[in-house]
């Protein structure tokens, strides 16, 4: 089977922007070495060095809600590009700043800039691609990502080895990089219109509907994202498997999502976002709380496999779901909240995670995202949009 020929007939926008997204991906590498820069780079304490973090995602939470209205505004184009320009440009200029409080406010801005790129990435590949399509759409996006994840830390570790200022230029230049690609071949495009029937200028804050998806999705993206809490502290510390068999996980991860994750959802278009989502619920609940026994590499990478479906098929449907949901002219609102849900899952979860690992031991905490995995997903499973049928 092509897990490409679903995709034929879309609009060359939509393969700009996931082309935009994969050269500002493969440069991706400042974030994942920020508190190693400024611990070895600029002599910090490690205590320094997490506020620094705190700040990044407290410039994160901040611009999710903000730039998606914005983009319903401007134009999503228009944002995109805005949002590709000054955080490539507040890259370059971090390694310049010398005093903390430049550096936190450099941080805190480029956190926001580069959020406002999500929102609008979304909402207008919601607005270019057909209803049928759109899962299978979000789900290309998602590959670009991974596909770009995988390359730019690895490099930014031997430009690190180097130079710790060239991590941030080599990101700020391939961010810009993005930025003109984008600023040449994007045609303007107009502003959603709410069409009738539509309530045109609703707020995503009083849709009930959109509360009842994203409130459930919050403790499933705690759980998934004990990939970055707990899940190291099971293998290379309690297990004793080393950080490059740790890394092996990841890599079997991008691996299943570059050669399945489209075809999954051209597939899976016809299901309904609650049949969709539960299943993505269900896969979690079941890799996460099988981890409780996997205690030999072998038994890991089946965990990875069954979590990593859940990813590829919940991810595209809550997407789908939220831009199903929006009003046309509300549209990068409505994805701003899906992203604040993200990142505040992303700040959460694997703190909540390794206070309770050392807290309860970590077969309570394996156990706990099977029972937290479950019950979100038959609440999500209840869902319906409207646009999709069953």
């Amino acid at each position: 089977m092509n897990p490409w020929k679903g995709l034929r007939g879309l609009p060359r926008e939509v393969w700009l922007v996931c082309a935009t997204t994969l050269v500002n991906r493969l440069g991706t590498m400042a974030l994942p070495f920020l508190v190693l820069y400024l611990t070895e780079g600029r002599r910090w304490t490690p205590q320094e060095a997490g506020f620094g973090m705190m700040v990044f995602g407290a410039g994160a939470l901040a611009a999710g809600p903000f730039s998606g209205r914005l983009a319903d505004r401007l134009g999503h184009g228009r944002i995109l590009k805005a949002s590709l320009w000054s955080s490539g440009l507040l890259l370059m200029t971090l390694p310049f700043a010398r005093t903390r409080p430049l550096i936190f406010s450099v941080i805190f801005l480029w956190a926001a800039c580069s959020q406002a790129f999500w929102p609008s990435a979304m909402a207008l590949l919601a607005d270019l691609a057909p209803p049928e399509q759109r899962k299978a759409v979000f789900a290309l996006h998602r590959l670009t990502v991974n596909l770009g994840m995988a390359v730019g830390p690895a490099a930014g570790g031997l430009i690190a080895h180097r130079s710790y200022a060239w991590v941030f230029w080599t990101d700020g230049l391939t961010t810009l990089g993005g930025a003109v690609l984008l600023g040449f071949l994007l045609k303007a495009r107009p502003r959603s219109v709410a069409p009738a029937g539509h309530a045109a200028g609703a707020s995503p804050w009083r849709d009930r509907r959109l509360a009842f998806l994203l409130l459930p999705l919050l403790p499933l993206l705690m759980v998934f994202f004990q990939i970055e809490g707990t899940l190291p502290l099971w293998v290379v510390r309690d297990l004793g498997l080393g950080s490059r068999f740790y890394g092996l996980l990841f890599t079997v991860n991008t691996l299943l999502i570059v050669a399945l994750e489209v075809a999954l959802n051209l597939a899976m278009a016809h299901w309904g976002h609650g049949r969709q989502i539960f299943a993505g619920a269900l896969c979690l609940a079941l890799g996460f709380g099988l981890t409780a026994w996997a205690t030999v590499p072998a038994t890991l990478i089946v965990t990875t496999v069954i979590w990593t479906f859940g990813e590829m098929i919940l991810f595209p449907a809550m997407s789908d779901a939220v831009a199903t949901l929006a009003p046309p002219d509300r549209r990068g609102e409505y994805m701003g909240l899906l992203s604040l849900c993200f990142a505040g899952a992303l700040a959460l979860g694997p703190w909540l995670g390794v206070l309770a690992y050392a807290q309860v031991g970590p077969k309570a905490v394996w156990l706990s995202t099977f029972v937290i995995c479950t019950a979100a997903g038959l609440l999500l499973a209840r869902f319906k949009a409207g646009a999709v049928t069953p």
